[in-house]
C-alpha cells in the first residue's frame, strides 16, 4: 500500500505551455484526502516550490534544490546540505573564464553576475526573485544551496556533467533539464531525501511512489518502493523505472496513480 506519492515539478506536473490541469490538481488533492501523503520535489528554490504548492491548493512538504533543502509547506528547514565553498569557488572562477552562466543559490537566495538572456530564459514564469552583484565574491557561502550551469549549446551540458563527475567525485552534478547542470552537496539528491522523509514518517521505502522525468529524478525513483518515468522523461530515467507513464500532455502522472493507488484505468478516484 502506498502511503507516500514524491512528485516533481517541471515536465511532471507541470508545463510552461499548459501550466498544471485542474485535473491534476485534483488528483493530488484527492490523495491527500485520502490520507496519502504528498511531497513536491524540485530542483527550484523554496519559494518558486510553495508558489506551486498554492496553485494546486494543498499544503505538503517541499524538497528543494534536488535535495539540498527539505522544508515543510511553512518553511521550518527539517535538513539541509549545504556545497562545500572552496570547490564552489573553484567552479566558479572556472565557469567565468569559460564564460559558462551560473546562478548561485545562497540560503535560499538566487543570485546572478551576469543579467542575462540565460537568466531570463531559467526564470520563465516561475516567479523567482534574483538578485544581480558584481561579484559571487562578495557572497558569504556558509549556506550555499547549490551552483545551476546554463548553457544552450548542443551538447554542450551533457559533455560539461560528465566532465565535472570526473573532476569532483565529491559532489553532485547532474542534468536535470538539456540546458541545466545542477552542482550541489553530494548527498543532495531526490533519494535521499526519500529516504529522510519515510524514516520522519514511519514508513517504509516500499510504502513510497516516486515519479519524475529528468535525470535529476534517477536516485529519487531508484530509492522509491516504486519509481515512475514519464513517458516524455529521458531515456536514462527510462531505464532505471519500474514503469513508464504517459507524457505530462497526457496526465501521465494521473495514469500512474490510477494503476498503483486506486487500482484502475479511469478518470482519478474520488
Amino acid at each position: 500500500m502506498i502511503k507516500l506519492v514524491v512528485t516533481d515539478i517541471d515536465g511532471t506536473i507541470y508545463t510552461p505551455e499548459i501550466g498544471i490541469r485542474t485535473s491534476i490538481k485534483d488528483c493530488l488533492k484527492n490523495l491527500i484526502k485520502n490520507n496519502i501523503k504528498v511531497v513536491i520535489a524540485t530542483g527550484r528554490t523554496y519559494g518558486s516550490a510553495k508558489t506551486v504548492a498554492d496553485k494546486i491548493g494543498i499544503k505538503c512538504p517541499l524538497v528543494c534544490y534536488q535535495g539540498a533543502l527539505i522544508n515543510s509547506y511553512e518553511g521550518d528547514i527539517w535538513d539541509a546540505k549545504y556545497l562545500n565553498e572552496d570547490i564552489a569557488r573553484e567552479i566558479i572562477n572556472d565557469c567565468r573564464k569559460r564564460n559558462i552562466h551560473l546562478n548561485v543559490y545562497v540560503n535560499d537566495t538566487l543570485y546572478v553576475e551576469n543579467d542575462d538572456d540565460y537568466i531570463k530564459f531559467y526564470i520563465g514564469d516561475k516567479g523567482i526573485d534574483y538578485f544581480k552583484v558584481n561579484s559571487f565574491d562578495e557572497l558569504d557561502f556558509k549556506q550555499l544551496n547549490k551552483l545551476l550551469a546554463i548553457n544552450f549549446e548542443p551538447n554542450f551540458i551533457d559533455d560539461f556533467i560528465k566532465e565535472y563527475q570526473n573532476r569532483y567525485p565529491q559532489i553532485y552534478v547532474v542534468k536535470s533539464h538539456p540546458f541545466f547542470c545542477e552542482i550541489a552537496a553530494k548527498e543532495a539528491t531526490k533519494g535521499n531525501a526519500i529516504k529522510f522523509l519515510a524514516k520522519k514518517y514511519g514508513i517504509t521505502l516500499k510504502e513510497v511512489m516516486a515519479i519524475g522525468d529528468q535525470n535529476n529524478d534517477i536516485e529519487m525513483i531508484k530509492t522509491a518502493g516504486i519509481g515512475i518515468a514519464m513517458g516524455n522523461g529521458t531515456n536514462e530515467i527510462k531505464s532505471e523505472a519500474d514503469y513508464i507513464t504517459d507524457t505530462v500532455e497526457n496526465d501521465g502522472f494521473i495514469k500512474a496513480v490510477n494503476k498503483f493507488i486506486w487500482k484502475k484505468e479511469e478518470e482519478c478516484s474520488e
